[in-house]
Parts: C-alpha cells; sequence; structure tokens
C-alpha cells in the first residue's frame, strides 16, 4: 500500500474536495516575520522593531496526466486541471476564493489557493495537452479569533526605574 493522496478540500463542505493524481515530490513551507527600521544617523545599521509575524505559505508542484494513467481516457488534461484552478474563483457567498484544507499525512494547512502556475509539456496527436505540471502556492488562512485567544497579547513593558543619586546628570543617566 501506497502512501496515501494529497487532499485538497474546501472547508465546510464535504462534497468538495480534490484529490492529486500523483503525490507532490516535495513541498515548502515558508514563513517570515516583518520588522520595520529606522535610521539612526551615526550608527552603521538601522534599529530594526519587530512589527508582526508573516504569512506561512505551502509551495507544491503537482502533476497531471491522462496519457499514462490507464484508469483515465488519454484526454486533454485541461479538464482535470480547470477544477484544480477553479479553486482560485471567488465564492458568491463569501465575496472571496473559498477557505481549503490541504491534507496529506501528516500535513493539515487550512489556507486559500492564492497562484497556479500551469506549464502543459506532452501532447497529444491532435495538439491538446496530455500532461501538466502545476506550480501552486496556498497562502495560510488563520482563525484569527482563535490566535487571539492563543496568544496572550499586551504591549511589551519598557518602562525603566531610576533613583537618581546625589551627583548623577541626567546626561549621566
Amino acid at each position: 500500500m501506497g502512501l496515501t493522496k494529497a487532499t485538497i478540500k474546501v472547508e465546510g463542505s464535504d462534497e468538495l474536495a480534490f484529490t492529486v493524481q500523483f503525490n507532490p515530490e516535495e513541498y515548502t513551507i515558508n514563513q517570515d516575520n516583518n520588522f520595520a527600521n529606522q535610521a539612526i544617523p551615526g550608527l552603521s545599521g538601522p534599529q530594526l522593531q519587530f512589527v508582526s509575524g508573516g504569512m506561512r505559505t505551502l509551495e507544491a508542484e503537482l502533476f497531471f496526466d491522462t496519457y499514462d494513467t490507464p484508469e483515465l481516457e488519454k484526454k486533454d488534461v485541461r479538464k482535470i486541471t480547470r477544477r484544480f484552478i477553479k479553486l482560485m474563483e471567488i465564492d458568491s457567498e463569501l465575496h472571496a476564493p473559498p477557505v481549503l484544507r490541504f491534507i496529506w499525512a501528516d500535513l493539515n494547512f487550512r489556507c486559500v489557493l492564492a497562484r497556479a502556475s500551469q506549464k502543459f509539456i506532452m501532447f497529444g496527436t491532435d495538439g491538446s495537452p496530455v500532461r501538466a505540471r502545476v506550480s501552486a502556492t496556498f497562502n495560510e488562512f488563520l482563525n484569527l479569533e482563535r490566535e487571539a485567544k492563543k496568544n496572550n497579547k499586551q504591549s511589551a513593558d519598557v518602562a525603566k526605574a531610576h533613583t537618581v543619586l546625589e551627583g548623577e546628570t541626567l546626561l549621566s543617566i
């Protein structure tokens, strides 16, 4: 028995799911932090201030094939890739693309499909594509209410106290 195939599900809908034909060879999760910088005259570098955590992204290359997949008719692969690309369409109730779950083994990534680049790499005798690679970028979609409860956000305590001693000047402190 092989590795379970990756599934992309529309959150809140049991019937809307997309199972990939072939699991990705690899995937990349990116994350960064956002900092503001302020140049201060006389210093060799800027002063950095943490602003917020950055968005996590999941990048994967998905492979679609109708030519060498026995259970599929040797037809235009765009009929399959269109179903995947439709995950970027705006949901009329949400006024935004649907929230997805990219599920594969222990990876369960709540996200939206932010970018999809299709590359058609093999063609049938009639010129229609029968094989494609889709480079996909998924942006993590956070549940902000749960995030706010989980992280007890408070302002940093930067207040300092100093007892002035006899002979001290403001400049020496």
